[in-house]
């Protein structure tokens, strides 16, 4: 691959900044390869639940793909605790990052947020409050994200369910990330 002639990004010139734009665009062509890699390394990790991360992650995407959603909502449940691993305390927001340019708006953030309002299962056993989702009351996306933890997350940790294989959601994660990126949605444009 083709090197830009620039050691400080003030310096690079039209022809540099279009070498970059190449390699973005074959990082982006690499992606559905890469989140699927990132998601099958979380199977060594359980956190101490009964199933580990990946088993997890495709439980609730089994649960969302039988609820009939659509396939962006199905590899919403797949992908959005593949930050896990990398960031612990805010693996929902590093997911929904993952996901941004590629999914609407809703999705994102119900990726976003879904870590917060899954505190609702567990808060009030630290002495927390357990409705803090309810600072995003009369948001647009509010029972949306609620009915996602609901339906596909909190309910994801049974070792014994009939969880459908990652070959099963490969091809609908290459569909995804074969969308063109929301420019809008990026964090850059190249």
């Amino acid at each position: 691959m083709q090197k830009v002639n620039f050691v400080h990004m003030a310096d690079g010139t039209a022809e540099d900044y279009r070498i970059i734009a190449a390699g973005v665009h074959a990082a982006d062509d690499r992606m559905a390869d890469d989140v699927l890699a990132l998601l099958q390394n979380t199977e060594a990790n359980d956190m101490g639940y009964q199933v580990d991360r990946l088993t997890h992650s495709l439980q609730s995407a089994t649960l969302a793909h039988r609820d009939g959603q659509d396939e962006e909502i199905v590899i919403a449940a797949l992908l959005h605790d593949v930050g896990d691993t990398l960031a612990p305390w805010n693996h929902a927001e590093v997911s929904a990052a993952i996901l941004k340019p590629y999914v609407s708006e809703a999705t994102h953030w119900i990726v976003g947020k879904h870590a917060l309002f899954q505190t609702y299962y567990y808060n009030h056993h630290f002495g927390r409050d357990r409705n803090a989702r309810d600072r995003f009351r009369g948001h647009p996306h509010y029972q949306q994200t609620i009915d996602f933890c609901e339906k596909y997350d909190q309910n994801a940790f049974d070792p014994n369910y009939d969880t459908m294989p990652l070959s099963a959601f490969a091809p609908m994660v290459r569909r995804l990330f074969d969308r063109p990126p929301n420019r809008d949605m990026a964090a850059h444009d190249t």
